[in-house]
Order: C-alpha cells, then sequence, then structure tokens
C-alpha cells in the first residue's frame, strides 16, 4: 500500500482548484458541491496555496471573520509542501505525519495534478472492509 505510486492515486481525480481571489464562501460551497475537504488555491495554472477545512474553521470562522468578503489569499495556506506523482505514497504518509497536516498537493512541472490525503491511507482496507460486508449480506439473503 505505501509503495503504490501517487500518480497511480491521482491519475483519475477531478482536480478541484480556485482562484486566491475567491471569497471563503465560495469556494466553501465549492467544496461541499464536490464533496472535497481540500482546495487547490492557483494562479494561472501554478499552485500558490490550498485551503481547507480547518483553514475555514480556524482562520475564519474562530476568528470571527467574514466568510463573503474575506478571500482565500488572507486565509489559504500558501506555498504548501508538495510531492511528485512518481514519488511512493508512503513519502507522502511520513511528510503528512512529519508536517502534521493531512493533505499533500500533487505537483509537476509547477502544475497541480491531484492532491493525496491521509485517507487515501485507508482505500486498500476499505475495499477489503467493503467486500467482506457484501459477502456477509449474501450469505446472509441465502439462509434467509
Amino acid at each position: 500500500m505505501p509503495h503504490r505510486t501517487i500518480r497511480s492515486m491521482v491519475e483519475n481525480q477531478t482536480l478541484i482548484c480556485a482562484s486566491a481571489h475567491s471569497t471563503v464562501a465560495e469556494v466553501a460551497r465549492q467544496m461541499k458541491q464536490s464533496g472535497v475537504g481540500t482546495v487547490m488555491v492557483v494562479d494561472k495554472d501554478q499552485l500558490v496555496g490550498i485551503f481547507t477545512e480547518r483553514d475555514a474553521l480556524f482562520r475564519v470562522l474562530a476568528e470571527g471573520r467574514d466568510a463573503k468578503s474575506t478571500r482565500l489569499t488572507e486565509v489559504m495556506t500558501a506555498d504548501p509542501q508538495t510531492i511528485h506523482p512518481d514519488k511512493p505514497f508512503g513519502h507522502a504518509l511520513h511528510m503528512m505525519y512529519e508536517g502534521g497536516y493531512r493533505h499533500v498537493p500533487v505537483v509537476e512541472n509547477g502544475c497541480p495534478v491531484g492532491m493525496v490525503s491521509a485517507r487515501d491511507a485507508l482505500a486498500p482496507e476499505m475495499q477489503v472492509f467493503e467486500s467482506e460486508l457484501r459477502f456477509r449480506q449474501e450469505i446472509a439473503e441465502l439462509l434467509a
């Protein structure tokens, strides 16, 4: 699992990006609609930061800022650590552990190509768990 390449993990991802000049309210709606907890903040296709649920909570809500007028550039995590898509996922997990964060933007030639998170570490285990649940349900239906 930690030896999977990041490229294989992000190849089918839909990039969720926003301009640094977008408001927190606009981006929060985009995050909700897309079902993500992090957006990549870009300027001319170059990554300049990330904005996370935690940023919304700690840097906006907890500080009493107005989400409709606060721009991402004011509250995003600027110049985040990034990882190349050809690195193993274990390297990203180590970065997250050492840095105390849960998301790492995947960047190639300065352009964002995806995002990996600590939650991605659960993906193989969740597939096995879901498969086992389906199997148990099928058995229960046969016995009923």
